[in-house]
């Protein structure tokens, strides 16, 4: 029977991931939707302890600061736009208090570069070979924060350059870390603004240096997330309005693919267990007042529990604090 689809199938991996199995989520599309359900579902991740980035040299960057244990300086950050901003960071660290700022972002690289340490994943998604190098100090940035494009030089990383550099820096993460299993992706958002070609050039160089990664390290691995959108969901339903993002389906799809193939037996188990609180505090109560929601509530509370004693190493914290913060409000 012909199934009019050219199916991506993936292959069980050897190395699975289990809820003792800590991860941190580096880079762009697949990072910001897969980790963030791996976190949903109280896996041990942290994901983009720099905010979103999409060029590998900045993602090589980010790396270092974690593996050197390299916290900022007033010096490191730059004022625009009533704000002060990091060129290592996404504008979401971005603050107008200097301090607030530092703050955030050193306690964020505090967190990740211990939790690199024990990582057995370290999952990167490269979301384009272009980049932006500022002018003023020849360095690469994570993000230009709107400051005019004219301090700004803007092309193509080479592949050997993108390989030369990323050998460098797995090299000081095995020695940091020998037990991390490396799982590069490639983002199957187009950056339209490069054109269709220009795109294409920048994926496939991207897809190209990545190949080789994989080839010259043991323990690093490849996952087909750009391929899965490109080859097996080729259709615009898949895609959100702007036909550039991937839509919630596709989501969905990737994390069925991942899941099936990273996920051990018996954390799955813990996951669909996971899952049904998620699914159940995520439904919006017709009256919250209304002394079914109060029970509802409590119910929930008590499955929290019952799995918390039973999986002590699940945290519902964050849950728990809104249930409780329902119930105040259904109390008046």
């Amino acid at each position: 029977m012909n199934t009019f689809r050219t199916v991506v199938e993936i292959s069980p991996w050897e190395n699975k991931i289990g809820y003792d199995d800590p991860s941190v989520w580096m880079g762009s599309c697949f990072t910001e939707n897969i980790g963030n359900k791996m976190k949903r579902l109280k896996f041990p991740v942290q994901v983009n302890p720099f905010g979103v980035i999409y060029n590998p040299v900045s993602v090589k960057n980010s790396l270092e600061v974690l593996i050197e244990i390299k916290f900022l300086g007033y010096d490191d950050l730059k004022w625009h736009n009533n704000m002060w901003h990091s060129f290592y960071h996404h504008s979401s660290f971005s603050h107008p208090e200097k301090d607030e700022c530092l703050d955030m972002i050193n306690s964020s690289i505090k967190e990740a570069s211990s939790l690199l340490r024990e990582a057995r994943f370290l999952f990167i998604t490269f979301g384009t070979a272009r980049v932006y190098e500022y002018i003023e100090t020849g360095r690469i940035v994570s993000n230009c924060h709107k400051i005019p494009a004219a301090n700004f030089r803007h092309y193509l990383l080479e592949v050997d350059y993108i390989v030369e550099v990323f050998k460098e820096v797995l090299n000081k993460l095995s020695y940091l870390n020998p037990a991390v299993n490396v799982v590069f992706t490639i983002s199957p958002v187009r950056h339209w603004k490069d054109g269709p070609v220009g795109n294409q050039l920048s994926k496939s160089s991207l897809i190209v240096a990545v190949q080789r990664l994989v080839e010259l390290f043991s323990f690093a691995y490849y996952f087909p997330a750009y391929e899965i959108v490109m080859d097996d969901l080729r259709d615009y339903r898949f895609y959100e309005k702007d036909m550039l993002h991937v839509g919630s389906q596709a989501v969905d799809y990737i994390w069925e693919k991942f899941s099936g193939a990273f996920i051990s037996h018996n954390s799955a188990l813990i996951m669909r267990e996971v899952e049904k609180i998620c699914q159940a505090l995520s439904h919006k109560p017709f009256n919250p007042a209304s002394p079914q929601h109060r029970s509802f509530l409590q119910k929930v509370k008590l499955q929290i529990g019952e799995l918390e004693k039973k999986y002590p190493f699940l945290n519902f914290r964050e849950e728990l604090n809104m249930i409780e913060d329902r119930l105040k409000k259904a109390d008046g």
